[in-house]
């Protein structure tokens, strides 16, 4: 690969191996993913720095893994004999193509995709776009093969040009971002191996996860200094069943269910408010009940689950906040289902049944501790649901787990019971009261500054990356109190929890996103606008990384004179 582009110039050495990487199908969940990762390293072995040290490159397989996945690793020493560093860092998995349609064999065909779209007159954005020769399309083109593309011209240029760097490069390249982010958590162990190897002080990781116009006619560069946390709350609700010819006297909980989804389903008022951050309202990724087939009885129980960002809130208190929000829904459907019995009887005259519609709401955490007063042992239950329903994936295997400990429980009522399942995403942003995070802040705002006013590019520095990202487990806000609130309420936490909390608190990476430039990740018209991706950003991250490493000295240099 390097003897491909050692004549080109920057902008089309990452175009080229953009193009490249798109054409690898590394589609998360499927053996692509293996395939990428080998490419990403044989294009590193091709460098003629990595051939003199080819031991600075390796790979770090992701334990217990079906598919083989593995994380690839470098590392450019700087020959300064210091120990800061600056990691790079990029997932090498796509989402899939199947929403190419006719166009499938076509996916990652940029080309191919160009001409199609120049003629494609049910979207003129992406006509125009596609017409003008700025944009390149395809599968991964922007979410984020485009990414790795920019670090591994960045990576060249650094070990050809080692006297412009004042410190070291750490490079990674994760799998499994756009599902459980194994790759990244495998990680967490080998940054502290290398940290400790090597002596390293990791001063910032630097992402190229992408940006997006935040509007129509957005054009502003957005660079993120932090970002967005996510939580996966659960609601198991447990109805009362019955005859459809009964229905009055039942509790159905598809009723509860969709009150919950009502009420917290895109309600911005659930939403953090926290001045001049784009910040995203809740949203209901599942809903259904447990039936699998017709007949006159109502459900037994259904299952909700939310997607929640988090940005500065912990996740205990969003789950005193969920909490409320379910007790306040179940005092709602008790109340409308005793009118409509009261409506019943009055058309009726018929008499008086002795019900009741009280919907108990409960965490998992005060649910356990219950069954634990009544005698009953709910951590066995846990281990065996786990190992009975392995075939299932894990957030049903999560709701089984609750389902099972129902079972247990000698009352029967309605119920809902509130509990977090993967994934769980913390979140991390500058801490300014931190000198250390203040100096970092100080040099990527100046160096924002320089390229805006040398580029004509309009560039924003803002605190949280709005969408979901690994850089969330680089460093850890959350306090060992907040953390238990968390793991407490996650059922079988000991069983498949996977987050190395104290790993991660250690080695507290500030995380930095520089990313690529782009539209529609994740639709089939996504694609990466070619003249900032290839052109702007690579010099960009060069100046962030060259400024930090010669701001970290600075500071160490002054540090030790007053100490001494």
């Amino acid at each position: 690969m390097y003897n491909k582009i050692k004549n080109l110039s920057m902008e089309k050495r990452v175009e080229y191996l953009t193009r490249a990487l798109v054409s690898v199908k590394s589609i998360n969940g499927t053996n692509g993913e293996v395939e990428v990762a080998d490419f990403i390293k044989k294009i590193l072995l091709s460098f003629p720095y990595f051939q003199r040290h080819p031991s600075y490159v390796w790979e770090q397989d992701i334990p217990n893994d079906l598919l083989g996945r593995k994380n690839i690793f470098c590392f450019i020493d700087g020959n300064t004999n210091r120990k800061e560093t600056i990691v790079f860092h990029a997932h090498l998995d796509t989402v899939g193509i199947e929403d190419f349609g006719p166009l499938k064999e076509a996916a990652l065909d940029s080309d191919q995709l160009v001409k199609f779209f120049s003629t494609y007159r049910f979207n003129k954005e992406v006509q125009d776009d596609a017409q003008s020769g700025d944009w390149m399309f395809g599968r991964g083109s922007v979410d984020m093969q485009s990414g790795i593309a920019v670090h591994l011209a960045n990576l060249l240029y650094f070990s050809e040009n080692l006297h412009e760097l004042p410190g070291n490069i750490l490079f990674m390249t994760n799998p499994d971002e756009e599902s459980q982010h194994a790759g990244v958590l495998a990680a967490i162990s080998e940054l502290k191996r290398i940290q400790k190897e090597k002596n390293l002080h990791y001063i910032t990781a630097i992402n190229t996860d992408f940006i997006t116009p935040l509007y129509s006619g957005d054009t502003t560069k957005y660079i993120y200094t932090g970002v967005a946390g996510k939580l996966l709350p659960c609601f198991y609700i447990q109805g009362r069943e019955v005859h459809v010819g009964d229905t009055l006297a039942g509790i159905d909980p598809n009723l509860i269910a969709s009150q919950l989804t009502s009420r917290i389903h895109n309600n911005i008022n659930l939403a953090e408010n926290i001045d001049g951050e784009l910040i995203l309202p809740p949203s209901c990724l599942y809903q259904r009940d447990n039936k699998e087939s017709y007949n006159v009885q109502t459900a037994v129980s259904s299952y909700v689950y939310f997607n929640y960002f988090i940005y500065e809130k912990t996740a205990k208190e969003i789950m005193e906040q969920l909490i409320g929000i379910a007790s306040e829904t179940c005092r709602y459907v008790e109340n409308k289902l005793s009118d409509y019995y009261e409506e019943f009887l009055q058309r009726t005259n018929l008499p008086r049944r002795n019900l009741s519609w009280d919907i108990e709401v409960i965490s998992l955490e005060n649910y356990i501790e219950e069954l634990v007063d009544k005698g009953i042992n709910p951590f066995d239950c846990m281990e065996r649901t786990f190992e009975k329903y392995k075939h299932l994936e894990i957030r049903m295997r999560c709701f089984k787990v609750i389902e099972e400990l129902q079972k247990l429980d000698p009352y029967q009522g309605a119920r809902v019971v509130v509990f977090y399942a993967p994934p769980y995403l913390p979140h991390n942003y500058l801490k300014v009261e931190d000198e250390m995070n203040q100096r970092l802040l100080n040099v990527l705002e100046e160096v924002v500054e320089q390229a805006s006013i040398r580029t004509g590019e309009v560039l924003s520095v803002k605190k949280f990356f709005p969408y979901l990202s690994d850089g969330s487990f680089l460093s850890l806000h959350e306090t060992d109190e907040e953390i238990e609130s968390f793991t407490r309420n996650f059922p079988g936490w000991n069983i498949i929890g996977t987050i190395p909390f104290e790993d991660i608190r250690e080695l507290n990476i500030p995380s930095i996103n520089m990313g690529v430039y782009g539209k529609d990740g994740h639709k089939w018209t996504e694609r990466v606008y070619k003249p900032y991706t290839f052109g702007v950003l690579p010099n960009l991250i060069q100046q962030t990384t060259i400024h930090l490493l010669k701001q970290y000295q600075s500071f160490s240099t002054t540090n030790k004179h007053s100490v001494c």
